[in-house]
Order: structure tokens, then sequence, then C-alpha cells
């Protein structure tokens, strides 16, 4: 924190002692104890944790948005000098969505159905402001346009359900900005983006944000993002801060053991499966009315030592390397074991694993493309005498998976990925070429025409569970009814012992079996998604975006568990992703996709390291970087994807490339450049030059560059 910040003048937000409490019929439930936070114009704080810490209970308190069963239960919270905690309704409402905005992490959450997107926007500031409809609607065309979305006018005549779930996010985002506000909460505000639109939306809320002296609480469980967004970090767990400080100090000298754990949880740049294996945090977040005595990690801590962390209280201590900031005792811990931990030594690091080397191919995808008829009646086709186009979501794909290997699919959202994952699954069919499945060209058999067999060896694990999981039927007999349906087991005591196994295999107590989804956490439903997709012993698994909404610790769990999974199952792992930090630690191989063309092809090292294909190139700039010993190119995308109705003549990506060559990048399709034996680049780019482009990250000392850093830790 620099001086300038403490130079009398009053913090947009000063929080003092906030405690805060939810009333059920058990009683009151503390959900917030003893929450401090001072932020001034222009600065920036993450607040992060598991969910069910208390951080978005945090935003609504400033809100003043606690419902009927939440109030806060002592402390202050002040804005600008005013106290928010007494504040009269009709004050409140001028405050909010003026001065003080949020930007939700469901974004249907903060739109209305029945209204248009223009009027939604328009709705600011002509609630807030002298202005008329003209102006209102001139300002909300140009902050459309200022996140980045495509036709502004047509967004504006849309209704929330007919814009992508990318394209809400980023209305909401709009929203939020049309008032130009003091005071910025954002609650997961990228989770639904791609990684490049996550890039500009995070770039122009910083612009905006210095432009108008913003201040934000950025809401997360992406470290990477928050280390590039904040310049304040607040770690929460079960209610409390159990460390703060300046994003360098808490990313360089962590000092509690759960910011260690949420850092050992996570694929680092140079990560590597085998050498480093990702640590979930053991156990689970204790309920608000279950909490430990003395410190609420205790029972999950490594460090654990009873008749010291099991006796309150648990007092806040400063971190000595951190008294030189201003001001003194900046960096703060909430353990009382801090100072007796060697925290050179990585305890929480798993055991080096052997690698698994692949075996023959199990799939081959051979020139394969998927078009989709599209009758135009327009006037200007029916004289022209075409009234047939056609949609272009896969255009000659070629690229094969071997036994035990990972294969990662990766591209923005509209590239082709979850096309490719239907044909596969037989949910559609391919316009030509092959999808050789073994010894099976079942890329033109729907999945109504598979046989038993090639259904149960091609299974699919997908992101949200809750949208696969019948509500009305317990986990054992969700398991137990893929096992009969592909006649792995039919006598019912065997079925049984099956499915406990597999709750074995995936990690979960065998008296689940017996529970709905609704009694399970998110991280759970996802353990069962992928026990029913092992259940009848497939050699191929799908696994579309299955990690993307999981706490860092869960996706630890669950990206482990896949591996363990895979390793004693011998199963071939086909990963859809736009989260290349997982990519990098996951896969074998790498498939860049780009309107539904492959840009790049090759080993996951090859991939992460020049020559890059220039869309890769932008891909990995886009990656948020939670260390602070690397750094990297910044590379900001400047439009959309094209229409896959009427793609590019030449190269898909020439519209958006920041190194685009010329004329025959419009007009040819790009040559695929064999760079080696597994490695192509399909680009105009002479290979030599391709080759000149310097590695996108890099390691830094003291803020100067030093080394690439692409290459997996030793």
């Amino acid at each position: 924190m620099t001086k300038d910040l403490h130079d009398g003048r009053t913090p947009i937000l000063e929080i003092k002692d906030l405690s805060i409490s939810y009333f059920t019929r058990a009683g009151e439930v503390p959900a917030v104890m003893d929450f401090n936070l001072t932020l001034y114009e222009n600065e920036t704080v993450g607040l992060v944790g598991e969910s069910g810490c208390g951080k978005s209970t945090v935003a609504m308190a400033i809100m003043n948005y606690m419902g009927k069963n939440g109030g806060i239960q002592g402390g202050s919270i002040k804005f600008m000098g005013r106290e928010l905690t007494t504040m009269r309704d009709e004050e409140l409402r001028l405050i909010r969505g003026s001065k003080i905005a949020m930007v939700y992490q469901e974004p249907m959450a903060a739109l209305n159905p029945s209204m248009t997107v223009g009027k939604q926007l328009m709705e600011v500031p002509l609630t807030h402001e002298s202005i008329s409809e003209q102006e209102a609607y001139e300002h909300a065309v140009e902050t459309l346009a200022n996140v980045k979305l495509p036709d502004p006018k047509r967004i504006m005549e849309a209704y929330p359900h007919q814009i992508s779930g990318g394209q809400q996010q980023r209305v909401v985002i709009a929203m939020a900005l049309m008032s130009k506000p003091s005071l910025l909460l954002l609650d997961e505000p990228t989770t639904a983006l791609d990684v490049t639109v996550e890039a500009g939306i995070v770039d122009l809320i910083s612009e905006l944000s210095e432009k108008f002296g913003t201040a934000n609480i950025y809401i997360s469980h992406n470290l990477g993002l928050v280390r590039e967004t904040c310049d304040r970090i607040f770690v929460m767990y079960s209610g409390d801060v159990v460390e703060e400080g300046s994003i360098p100090e808490v990313f360089r000298t962590m000092r509690h053991p759960y910011t260690r754990g949420l850092f050992g949880a996570i694929p680092l740049p140079g990560s590597d499966k085998n050498a480093r294996p990702l640590r979930a945090i053991p156990g689970q977040l204790p309920l608000p009315y279950a909490r430990p005595e003395g410190c609420n990690f205790g029972p999950r801590c490594d460090h654990f030592k009873a008749g010291t962390c099991d006796l309150p209280p648990i007092p806040h201590d400063v971190v000595p390397e951190d008294m030189s900031q201003d001001p003194p005792g900046g960096h703060r811990v909430r353990c009382k074991r801090w100072r007796d931990i060697d925290w050179d030594v990585l305890a929480a690091d798993q055991a080096p694993r052997e690698g698994v080397a692949p075996g023959d191919p199990v799939l081959v995808v051979d020139h394969m493309k998927k078009y989709y008829e599209l009758s135009d009646t327009s006037l200007k086709a029916l004289l022209s005498g075409g009234t047939t186009r056609y949609v272009k979501a896969n255009e000659d794909l070629s690229f094969d998976a071997r036994k035990q290997e990972t294969v990662a699919i990766v591209g923005e959202s509209g590239c082709g990925k979850s096309t490719f994952a239907k044909v596969l699954m037989g949910l559609e069919t391919a316009t030509e070429g092959r999808i050789m499945f073994g010894n099976t060209d079942i890329g033109g058999i729907d999945v109504e025409h598979r046989t038993k067999d090639q259904i149960s060896k091609l299974q699919m694990v997908f992101q949200n569970p809750n949208d696969t999981l019948n509500p009305a039927q317990t986990v054992g007999d969700q398991i137990g009814r893929v096992i009969k349906l592909f006649g792995v087991e039919q006598d019912p005591e065997r079925i049984r012992q099956r499915v406990m196994q597999l709750l074995d295999t995936v990690k979960l107590p065998r008296a689940f079996a017996t529970r709905k989804p609704r009694q399970l956490s998110g991280g759970q439903k996802q353990r069962i998604g992928i026990a029913r997709a092992f259940a009848g012993n497939p050699s191929m698994v799908i696994a579309d975006e299955p990690v993307s909404a999981l706490d860092v610790s869960v996706q630890a769990a669950v990206t482990e568990l896949l591996m363990d999974i895979q390793r004693d199952y011998g199963t071939t792992l086909l990963f859809i992703s736009h989260d290349l930090s997982v990519v990098r630690y996951l896969s074998d191989r790498v498939v860049v996709m780009y309107l539904g063309q492959i840009m790049e092809q090759g080993d996951t090292d090859e991939i992460f390291a020049p020559p890059y294909h220039p869309y890769t190139e932008a891909l990995l700039s886009a990656v948020p970087i939670a260390d602070t010993s690397v750094d990297k190119r910044k590379i900001i995308l400047e439009g959309n994807l094209p229409s896959v109705v009427d793609p590019p003549k030449g190269c898909p990506f020439a519209s958006r490339c920041p190194r685009k060559i010329g004329a025959i990048c419009d007009e040819q399709r790009p040559p695929a450049h064999q760079i080696s034996e597994t490695h192509q680049i399909a680009c105009h780019i002479p290979l030599d030059e391709l080759k000149k482009v310097p590695p996108v990250f890099f390691k830094v000392a003291d803020g100067e560059p030093t080394e690439p850093a692409a290459a997996p830790a030793e």
C-alpha cells in the first residue's frame, strides 16, 4: 500500500469489526466475524476462499441485501464517510446502482427476462441522472461497445434469453459501469467468460477504474485473476479473514496453512502432473453451526497442535517482514503457530508419480466435417437463386488419441469443441470424414443406432452435474442403472458391490449410495458424475469443462481423481476446456481450435513454448498466473469471432490476428507447418518468423525478466 492512500482523504469504504449472522430454525448462525477493510479510490482488493467462507455475504452486506433471515449483528460499514447500516431505504436506493454497483456471478439473476437489454441498461441513468431517453440510449450503446459486444444496437433490442451466457455477463458488467460508480463489487465476474474475453473485460474495468477513480472488490476463487487485478488480498475461511496483505507479500511469503493449501491446489506455469501433483486440502469447510473450538481450519491443517490451536481466541498477528509497509502491519495472519512452521519446506507437495506411456490409437479423426443446414428466405437470397446456407461448426478436423493419453481441445466459445463432442457421442452425425473408434467408423452412426458396447465404451462427464443427475433417484440407483444397462453386472448383490467399489474409487463414503443429489455439494455431485461415467468400463471418457465451476481445492481433488482413475482403468481422456492452466497440467497433447478449424496441435510442451500460432499465443497471454516469479507478454485480442454462417475465405483468425501479414491471410487457407512429428501450425507466417517469437511466459527477479517459464518445473 502506498503512502498517498493515507494522506488524510476519506476512504471510499471503511468496514470495522463487521459481524453478520443468519437466523434459522436452529437459531443464530454466524456467517462473518470481525471483518475489517479500508478501501480508497482507485484501489482494488480481492476476497478469496472456498464456497461458504463468507465472501459474497460481505458484498451483500455492503449492498444491504441481507434478506429476511440475515442481518448485521455488529460493526460498521461506512461509504464515503456515511454509515450504511443505519441508512434509510430511500437513501440506499439512491446509492445502489449509482454510487455502488455489483456484478453478479449468475447474470440471469440480475437481468429481467421480460425486458429488452436496452431498456434495462437505460433504466440506470434514467433513474439516477437528469438525462433524456435519447442520451440514455446512446450511453447504453457506447457502454455495450466498451465491453466488446458485437453489434451493440442489435443487443439493445434483444431479450436476455436471446444472447449467450458470456454476452449476458458482459451486459451485466455494462449495467454496473453505466453510472460510473465509486465502488464496484465483482462477484466471480468472469466465470462464464472465455479467457480472451476475460482478459479484455478485466483490462477494461481496470482502465475505467483508473479513469473515474473507482474502488473495486473482486470476489473470486481464481488466484491468478486476483494477482493480476488487485492491490491487496483477504483470504477468508469459515467467516474469518485468516490472512491479509499486499499481493506481493501474501503471494511470496504466505504465512497461513490455509493460504498455502490454496496455492498447492492450483497448477502454476511449468507444473508437472507427475513430478509435482496437486494436493487438495483434506476435509471440508465446517458448517457454520458446527465450527470447531479455536482455529476453524484446525481439523484440516497439517500443522494442527492440540492444546494450542484448539484454544480460543485466535488473534491476528503482524508478519514482521511486512513492517516496512505503510501502514506498518499491513500483512496480518490469524494463526498461533505460523512462527513454528518451516515455510521453506513445501509440506503440502505430493510424492512424484511415474508417467504412463500411451498405447495404440483408440480414436482417429480423419478430415471430419460437421455442417448445419440453414434455410435462408430473405429477399436477397431468393433473388440470387440460393436459399440454403450452412453453419460450418467443424471444418476438416484430423487428430488422434491413444490409450491412457489425455488430449485437450481448447478454444473460445463457438470454436466447435462441444459440437465435436456431440458428434463423438452420437448426439449428432458427421457431414463428411471419418471418426474411427476402435475398428468402427462411428461418425455417421447416431446414438440410437449404436450398440450397447459402443455406447458404454464412450462416456461423458459434463460441466454441470445438476443437469445430468436425476433429483428423484438415489446416487446408488443412478450408478447401478448404468452397471446393469451396459451388462457389467446383472445380479443385484453384485451390482450393489460394484456401486460401493465405484464410490470408493471416487473417494466418497459408501453411505452416499442412499443419498439424493440435493444432499450433496457441487464437488460431491461431480464425483458422482465421474463414478457413473466409469461404471460401464469405458475405453474413452469425454470431460467437458468438468472443473470450471468448482473451488480450487475441489478442482484439485477432481483433477487428481480423473488421473488416478485413468491410470487404473487405462482410459483415454478427451478434455474440453478453456482453462489453459488446467490443460497445461493435465494434458499430454493439445488441439487448439478456432471457428471450427484446428489452428495448432502438438504435445503439451510444444504448445506452451515457441513457435506458437498467433491464436495460441493470444490464448496463453490471457491466462491469469498466480505466481509472482512469472510474468507474461500482454496480448488483448480485438473484435469477435466471425460468423460461422459466413466464415472468412482464408485464415479464420485473420480478422483478429495481431501478426497478420497481408491479403494472403484473407484470401487463402493457410498451410500446415510440420514443426515435428507431433507438432503442426496452420499459418501463412513463415516458420522461421514464428520461431523468432519470444515466449509468452518468462521468469522475473526483482521485476526484471530472467528466463522463459514454459518448461516443466523440475
